[in-house]
């Protein structure tokens, strides 16, 4: 069977510089009756596992380290269990919620990934955060982009670790080569396209 993506929103809040908010968060789970990939693990361990249900869980893919996005990566862990990727540029957002704890395998930019048949390419784009990446899976059309691109233009920035030239950059000059019809799932909020961002961000 072909991967599939499988998808929930789940509440809680984000914290950073010493403010909180209340927000919502997409997960995303890619794969087949067999076997799937979760991306990021916020809020709510028990929602993630209702996603995945009796699949094998092959690893927990984290588009970057802020704690909406990371918070419960370890007790997922725990509770499957499956090991926990993060871009090491990441590491001080990280030790910001997770203080004892690391993550368990390293990702790098063009690293690939290969899921119920399917290959997830793990693109770098620096800027929301420093070891912020998108996935991008040619074969099922789609990206996902975490933080660094939203229906409506680029992800946050003005906060610690966050540079907003530096994420336009990343956009432009690693997503906006790919196909128009690029189906963009973010991680908060609706789905765009690839061509729809770019006449958001001339």
């Amino acid at each position: 069977m072909a991967a599939r993506i499988d998808h929930a929103v789940v509440s809680g809040t984000f914290s950073l510089d010493g403010e909180t908010f209340d927000v919502d968060n997409n997960v995303w789970v890619i794969g087949d009756d067999t076997e799937c990939i979760v991306i990021d693990a916020p809020h709510d361990v028990a929602a993630i596992r209702a996603v995945i249900g009796d699949r094998r869980l092959k690893a927990i893919l984290c588009t970057h380290a802020h704690d909406d996005h990371v918070r419960m990566a370890p007790a997922l862990r725990d509770a499957v269990p499956a090991p926990i990727l993060l871009h090491p540029d990441d590491r001080p957002l990280w030790e910001l919620t997770h203080t004892d704890e690391l993550w368990d395998v390293d990702l790098s930019d063009e690293q690939e990934i290969v899921v119920a048949g399917t290959t997830l390419r793990v693109i770098h784009t620096p800027g929301h955060a420093p070891g912020a990446v998108c996935v991008y899976v040619e074969e099922l059309g789609c990206l996902f982009s975490g933080d660094t691109l939203f229906n409506g233009g680029p992800g946050a920035t003005g906060r610690s670790f966050s540079d907003r030239p530096l994420l336009e950059e990343s956009i432009k000059s690693r997503l906006f080569g790919l196909p128009d019809d690029t189906v963009v799932h973010t991680g908060h909020g609706d789905d765009t396209t690839i061509g729809a961002e770019r006449a958001n961000l001339s």
